[in-house]
């Protein structure tokens, strides 16, 4: 009887020892997990904090490579507005949305900053790429400064966009909408993009800067220095009137001065601007 009683007592223990373990392998099963759980959203928490700078630091970048490309092609700009008449506004907004500022596709790889396909009669160097059709041919150019001016020819030599050249080179208002109205772009909100740009980016101080210089050139041409300069050699087209207002005297005065008794002038003749007297 003793030795059955020892027995069970053996046996209860062991069994009670079993219990325990298993109680053990439970409770550390789920610490483990939490604790990889927990590190996890760490993690991820961690990654948008780090994305969210880099966001803010895209959005600034954006608007220096813009002015960074004004300033890299605005006096290119002014030089085609002197010479083909188009708005250096105009011209540099088209630039900027066309080309993505000079980071889009077709502008790194052909230096084409306008967008302008190949067309019929092209000779130049060509790549292919998907715009309203798939891999349609765009013209490529060794440099941008080309780009610039095949977009004025563009213009310039394309009837239906001739009725942009009554409008003032101050308009480029009238010039955005006259774009899109001549078919150079499909998108409706085409003039509002480029108008947007301009006046984003005071695009249109460039215009003024080309206008201004225009006009003191034609101030110094037609007005100069009364002081230093007594006698004036006639040339194919002078008439007694076009030299007074040259010189800012009168037609009577310039008679009364060199002695003529009518306005006939010939090639070559000289005259005094001042009375000789004086």
């Amino acid at each position: 009887m003793y030795h059955k009683i020892t027995t069970v007592c053996v046996i209860c223990i062991v069994l009670l020892s079993g219990c325990r373990a298993k109680k053990n392998i439970v409770s550390t099963t789920p610490a483990k997990t939490t604790t990889t759980t927990q590190s996890s959203t760490t993690g991820a928490q961690q990654e948008t904090e780090k994305k969210l700078p880099t966001a803010t630091v895209a959005k600034k970048s954006h608007t220096n490579i813009v002015k960074e490309y004004i300033a890299q092609f605005s006096e290119i700009a002014m030089q085609e507005m002197k010479q083909y008449g188009i708005p250096a506004s105009i011209t540099l907004a088209q630039g900027i949305l066309e080309s993505g500022a000079g980071q889009g596709t077709l502008s790194v790889r052909a230096n084409n900053h306008f967008g302008i396909k190949c067309h019929k009669g092209w000779q130049g160097d060509f790549v292919h790429h998907d715009d309203d059709k798939d891999q349609e041919c765009f013209r490529k150019y060794v440099d941008a400064k080309y780009s610039y001016r095949d977009h004025s020819l563009f213009l310039t030599t394309r009837g239906r966009y001739s009725s942009l050249f009554d409008l003032s080179k101050k308009d480029y208002k009238g010039w955005a909408k006259g774009l899109k109205k001549a078919g150079y772009a499909t998108d409706p909100k085409y003039p509002d993009k480029l108008i947007s740009i301009i006046e984003r980016y005071q695009l249109e101080d460039f215009d003024t800067q080309v206008l201004d210089s225009k006009k003191s050139r034609r101030k110094s041409k037609n007005k100069p220095d009364n002081v230093s300069v007594k006698t004036y050699t006639v040339a194919k087209g002078d008439t007694l009137y076009s030299i007074s207002r040259r010189f800012n005297i009168s037609v009577e005065d310039l008679k009364s001065f060199n002695k003529l008794k009518d306005t006939t002038l010939s090639i070559g003749q000289e005259l005094y601007v001042k009375d000789s007297k004086k």
